[in-house]
């Protein structure tokens, strides 16, 4: 039994944010009830497809879901979304909060009619602020939260990371406040709202290690950890290929140093201990770079593997279905559907009791809809007049 079965999920979200944040809560076993428009969500036709509205971008954050079309500016259609929370546990938007009271789903009165309810907004900015019922997107969030500065910081010039990492972030911290929340209600009895706003988690994010020495005032030092900021924090460049790894304690940099046979360079007070190592970053691994050149990837690994350096071959995204431990651990799933032939998704990364949760197909389009308004409780002729005005 998966920790959340049992637990109904209402979400109104689109793009990644929010579907990441629900996927998640749908791999440890909720019941997700996707609510889109008619139109769909956006990302159903982001990226290459074999079905229409089955677009990459949306498998990648939909699966194991179930949905529901409601057009939310229909008054019935509202009445079938309050069918569908009567006996749900968790509401949750992408929604700008100014849009909600006009729908009737604004968080006072939704938890005022169902005190149970853990009612999310993911929302681009908190409440409360100047920024607050902002439009908000992943490059944006990135540039605000200070992401493309570091960039800049290292490389030279302002850029985006190569990945959704706001989104795909703040959906891994929606997706734990919803669980805290959730756990809370089981204590108490009693729902809550509570209110995921990315701009602040992706500063909270990106100052672990960044508020540095502005953690003391007067501060000790400029915001900005050194190691990861140095340009020479890459891969390093083999004699035929790169490699990673990362001498990080003292006694992995005397065996690297002694290795390539000047193991003075350990003792040199630029890189005899952690502090001082943090201090001449660059120098360090910059020198260091110079003796790993000179050999070849599988020279370093194996030098690597002997001397318990944590190091890897530089993987690219094509290789990683037939990486040797992911095939071990059954990490990717295989899925066969009916129209769209082979597919396959990446697998829930965690276990319960050493059993990984199954992925199941995103669903199409309403699919789910019949059924869904079936066990909310309304009788069939409803749903037959209903499913016919909204195609209309």
């Amino acid at each position: 039994m998966l920790p959340l079965q049992g637990v109904k999920v209402l979400d109104l979200s689109s793009v990644v944010f929010g579907p990441l944040a629900s996927q998640t809560l749908a791999d440890y076993g909720a019941d997700v009830i996707k609510i889109e428009p008619p139109e769909g969500d956006s990302t159903r036709r982001t990226g290459p497809a074999a079905e229409p509205g089955m677009s990459a971008v949306f498998l990648g954050s939909n699966h194991s879901k179930k949905s529901v079309v409601l057009d939310l500016k229909r008054p019935e259609a509202r009445e079938a979304l309050m069918a569908l929370l009567a006996d749900a546990d968790v509401f949750m938007h992408s929604m700008r909060p100014q849009k909600l009271a006009p729908l009737g789903i604004d968080p006072d009165t939704l938890t005022a009619r169902f005190p149970r309810l853990v009612y999310a907004g993911l929302h681009g900015f908190a409440q409360g602020g100047p920024y607050a019922g902002r439009p908000a997107y992943d490059d944006v969030i990135q540039g605000m939260s200070g992401l493309s500065a570091l960039m800049e910081q290292q490389s030279g010039e302002a850029r985006y990371l190569p990945t959704i990492a706001a989104d795909k972030t703040c959906a891994l911290v929606g997706a734990q406040a919803i669980l805290a929340a959730l756990f809370r209600r089981e204590r108490t009895g009693c729902g809550c709202f509570v209110e995921i706003p990315m701009f602040e988690t992706m500063v909270a994010f990106n100052l672990v290690e960044h508020l540095y020495g502005r953690h003391f005032e007067p501060p000790l030092a400029d915001a900005g950890y050194p190691r990861v900021l140095t340009p020479w924090r890459r891969p390093w460049r083999t004699a035929d290929g790169h490699i990673c790894m990362m001498p990080y304690t003292s006694a992995h940099w005397r065996r690297f140093f002694a290795e390539v046979g000047e193991p003075a360079l350990a003792d040199d007070p630029r890189f005899a201990d952690m502090a001082a190592r943090t201090r001449h970053i660059g120098e360090l691994l910059e020198l260091a770079g110079g003796f790993v050149a000179t050999g070849s990837t599988a020279h370093w690994l194996a030098i690597c593997e002997r001397l318990e350096i944590p190091a890897a071959p530089v993987s690219r995204l094509d290789d990683l279905p037939r990486d040797p431990h992911l095939v071990a651990t059954g990490f990717f799933t295989e899925l066969h559907d009916p129209n769209m032939g082979a597919m396959r998704f990446p697998g829930v990364s965690v276990k319960f009791d050493g059993v990984r949760p199954p992925v199941r197909m995103p669903p199409r389009l309403g699919e789910h809809t019949r059924e869904s308004l079936a066990a909310a409780g309304w009788p069939a002729e409803r749903i037959d007049r209903f499913l016919e005005t909204s195609s209309q």
